[in-house]
Parts: structure tokens; sequence; C-alpha cells
């Protein structure tokens, strides 16, 4: 009888973690289907790309667009022009996200939803950024949130490569 009980708990036990799992997979689809983002660029940026990939993994849904108007798609998203970089991710709910940004705050930018910004920029294109990876060198950068006026606000500093993804 006690062979049976064990046999009995050990397959209620493999049933409970394969659910377990199964939904764990269905919450992260799920999560990746509630976020896509249009990222516009040249054709022949490949950190652009790298950069796709990035926030592809961390659970957004990004589709490249290959653009000869980035600077006038940036002047309509209000960009402001001396923060401008290789490519401009827009999400579904029209915010902006300019340039090397980490997944991880582009998710909590969206999370917060903020009435007064309209997006996120990271000047330039630091070394060590998502896309940006060098031989491991890396170099602080900070996150800005601008609005529709151009103001600029710092929205995360970035002080080490691991920063990026905690």
């Amino acid at each position: 009888m006690k062979i049976i009980q064990y046999t009995l708990s050990a397959m209620v036990l493999t049933l409970s973690f394969a659910l377990l799992s199964m939904m764990t997979v269905t919450d992260l689809k799920a999560e990746t289907v509630d976020m896509p983002l249009t990222v516009y660029k040249s054709a022949t940026c490949g950190c652009c790309v790298k950069w796709i990939d990035h926030a592809n993994d961390h659970g957004f849904t990004a589709k490249g667009i290959n653009s000869t108007q980035l600077n006038k798609l940036k002047d309509q998203h209000q960009v402001p022009a001396n923060y401008r970089s290789c490519h401009t991710a827009v999400s579904q709910d029209g915010y902006v996200f300019e340039g090397h940004i980490p997944a991880k705050y582009v998710q909590q930018f969206l999370q917060e939803q903020p009435d007064d910004y309209i997006g996120l920029v990271v000047p330039g294109m630091p070394v060590g950024s998502p896309g940006m990876e060098y031989m491991n060198k890396f170099s602080p950068y900070v996150i800005m949130a601008f609005d529709k006026e151009g103001k600029l606000t710092p929205y995360a500093e970035i002080n080490h490569f691991e920063a990026q993804f905690k």
C-alpha cells in the first residue's frame, strides 16, 4: 500500500511541475505579445539589429523597419535634436525610445506610463550598452526622459555593465 502511495505522490508531484513549467512558458509568451516595439533604423546599421535582438531577448516583440527618412521620423516624435542616436523605437502607446536603452528600462517606463514624458533617450552610442558591446569594454552613461518641449531629465544612471540587466 505504501508503494502505491509513494508512486501516486511522485506522479502528482511530477504532474505539478509539468503544469507549472507550462504556465511559465505561457506567461512569458503572453508578456512578449503585450510589448510590441517598432524600431526605425537605417538598412545598414548593424548595432540597431543587435539592439532589436536585445529587446526581443528581454520580453519585447521588436520589429525593425528600414527608413531613409529617420530625421523626419525623429522630428515627428519630438526626439531632441542634440540627443539623437541611430534608431528610434516606438511603443504601441506612442512612447519613444531613442538609442541603446536597456530593455529593462524600456519595460519600467512602459509600466509607469508617465503623463509628463513621451520617451527615453540614450545620447550617442555608449560602448557596452545593448547593441554596442565591444571587447568587454564599458562606458558609463545616463538614460534621459524627455517631454514634448524637449526638456530632458535624468531617468537612470548606468555605471557598470551589469546594471543594464539586473
